[in-house]
């Protein structure tokens, strides 16, 4: 498509970015790149530094989900719902999933729902319990006008959306043998950058939780749950969490109102949604290993969305570890450099406002 056809339609469909994308329960989604194939990755049984997180075995048949344990997982949630051997923790906009299910029977399952749902994974890494879809677009938000619906699908390939989504996936273990599932959802949107309405550029755009629980609420299904039933274990009241910047001694923190377990939980999930790379992780210590890219800068990636940013050098990651410490009821956030020690740069008082804004 030449320049001024993209000009073109962009004006058209710039304005459904204002649009909920769960309007209606529309959600119909289109990678561009080239599906992989539907095989099991090769071990998968392979050690990480924390075996916690090792994610291992293959296929695992519907009849054995239906056999599983059906007792709820142990744990002290907040605005829980629960049925069978799922269910729903939230905090604030965060949700998260707890199954009680080892995660080598939640891989291959959650591995299977990105591309029955239209997405293609370009990052699985066993050894972390971690998935990552590529950049794709949401059809159904595309304008049912006239035109497309008289000429019908011949010309459907020339309408696009100014949006695209990513997201991602993390399962890690819990202490009682079951399996957290979270999700967290990137997004970019295209937008005009003269005033002449002549050139667009790609920004991001701020996570969607209403997404990421729609999203949730498919995988419940996936993983057994009835429909009616899924409906009414995201449908739950948000509860309002506080996080806020303090200083003390030169170095500065997220303070969380919460005791360790619940506020790891969160940290993690902020990491996910605010671009970071989670390489590692040491719960013992509290520790995050974290790599950190400008948003908009992995343009290298070799994927159609790489390709929409124009090509480039893109932004170098950065290496930093987040630190989760806390004393009962109360957990400080803090970042240090790749070599653990605090970090008091421009950097790192910028990681820690994208934390404290996604933790609120």
């Amino acid at each position: 498509m030449n320049q001024f056809s993209r000009l073109a339609l962009l004006g058209i469909t710039v304005a459904l970015g204002a649009c909920s994308a769960l309007e209606g329960d529309k959600i119909d989604y289109r990678s561009s790149g080239k599906g992989p194939s539907l095989e099991v990755p090769p071990d998968l049984t392979q050690l990480s530094r924390d075996s916690r997180y090792t994610v291992s075995g293959g296929a695992v048949s519907a009849s054995s989900f239906q056999n599983a344990n059906a007792s709820a997982a142990p744990g002290a949630p907040t605005a829980l719902t629960s049925a069978g051997d799922v269910r729903m923790e939230r905090a604030g906009s965060q949700r998260w999933l707890v199954v009680n299910r080892p995660a080598e029977q939640v891989w291959g399952p959650t591995r299977d729902f990105w591309q029955e749902n239209g997405f293609l994974l370009v990052q699985e890494q066993a050894n972390l319990g971690l998935m990552e879809t590529d950049w794709a677009e949401n059809r159904a938000k595309l304008p049912n006008d006239v035109i497309r619906n008289t000429l019908g699908k011949m010309l459907d390939s020339l309408y696009s959306t100014s949006e695209r989504d990513k997201f991602r996936t993390r399962l890690e273990r819990n202490a009682s043998g079951g399996t957290e599932i979270y999700i967290s959802h990137r997004g970019m949107v295209e937008v005009f950058s003269t005033s002449q309405k002549d050139q667009t550029m790609w920004q991001p755009r701020a996570a969607d939780p209403e997404l990421e629980a729609e999203f949730l609420r498919r995988l419940l299904v996936k993983l057994g749950l009835p429909q009616e039933q899924a409906k009414k274990v995201v449908a739950s009241t948000p509860t309002k969490e506080a996080a806020r910047i303090t200083t003390a001694q030169g170095q500065s923190a997220v303070q969380l109102d919460d005791g360790f377990d619940r506020a790891w939980r969160r940290v993690g999930l902020a990491l996910d949604r605010t671009g970071f790379t989670v390489e590692d992780r040491d719960r013992n210590q509290g520790m995050y290993f974290v790599r950190y890219v400008e948003p908009g800068s992995d343009k290298n990636d070799g994927s159609f969305f790489g390709k929409l940013f124009g090509g480039g050098s893109g932004g170098a990651p950065l290496k930093y570890r987040v630190l989760v410490r806390s004393q009962g009821e109360s957990t400080t956030v803090t970042v240090l450099d790749d070599k653990g020690k605090p970090d008091t740069s421009a950097n790192a008082q910028r990681i820690l406002k994208l934390l404290a804004d996604d933790l609120k």
